[in-house]
């Protein structure tokens, strides 16, 4: 009976997982360049010293869906739609500079007070040399296709664009990506150590235009209550349970 609710207990945990899992991808249904969150379960078995088999369950974000969206026009000169499965590189809100990277795909870009180049999260772009862009104020920016960052002075109209900086965008081909809690894509890495994508000279953005979210709404809310009723059929095995256990203690003490 201990190893039944231990069972129903820990799928119990899982299903409140899931649950927070597709409720996050549900609240980023229109959040630019979001990926979902993949979840996952995975059966295990605990052996104490009595050889006493009990099996539990975990859940967790396995990843995220790298499916592409939806991309629309916006007209704004520092919004960019990044193609193929290219990513964006940021700076980690966790550390400082030099300590990892994460990446994503929402490329609705701005500049901040400060004069660094951000995303709608806040998060630093990073260029091909390492750091966060910083760009001169004042001055009329655009991005290139190739991910460059132009600037022109506008006190000089006949002055061409120069280039400022160069955004690092890197292709995970072949690399393994995480999605933790932080909903930030992460290289796992040695000793904990998040890891570091090279620059791909191949990948382009699409200038003045947005990538949406690739979280369809009607689905994950079929997840969503298929979430719940797992929750509810777990608890029910514990009712259960607890219902053969009186039995059996009724049984016990009849005379």
């Amino acid at each position: 009976m201990d190893r039944l609710i231990y069972t129903a207990l820990t799928s119990m945990n899982a299903s409140m997982d899931r649950q927070r899992a597709v409720a996050n991808n549900l609240a980023n249904a229109a959040t630019p360049g979001f990926r979902g969150e993949v979840f996952a379960v995975t059966a295990a078995t605990l052996r104490d010293d009595s050889l006493e088999a009990r099996a539990l369950a975990r859940g967790s974000v396995r990843g995220a869906d790298m499916a592409t969206a939806r991309t629309a026009s916006t007209g704004q000169p520092l919004d960019i739609a990044v193609q193929g499965k290219a990513l964006i590189a940021f700076q980690n809100p966790a550390g400082g500079p030099g300590e990892g990277e994460v990446y994503s795909r929402r490329g609705d870009l701005r500049v901040a007070a400060s004069g660094v180049l951000e995303n709608g999260e806040g998060l630093a772009v990073l260029g091909q040399a390492g750091g966060p862009i910083t760009v001169p104020r004042g001055f009329d920016l655009s991005i290139a296709e190739d991910g460059a960052v132009l600037a022109r002075d506008p006190s000089a109209p006949q002055a061409q664009p120069e280039e400022v900086a160069r955004i690092k965008l890197v292709s995970p081909g072949g690399s393994r990506l995480v999605k933790g809690v932080d909903s930030f894509l992460k290289v796992p890495g040695a000793d904990g150590v998040d890891g570091v994508l090279p620059p791909d000279p191949t990948a382009r953005v699409t200038s003045g235009a947005l990538e949406g979210s690739n979280v369809e709404t009607a689905e994950t809310l079929v997840d969503m209550i298929d979430a719940q009723r797992a929750f509810e059929q777990r608890a029910r095995i514990i009712k259960t349970a607890r219902e053969l256990d009186e039995a059996s203690a009724r049984l016990m003490d009849m005379r």
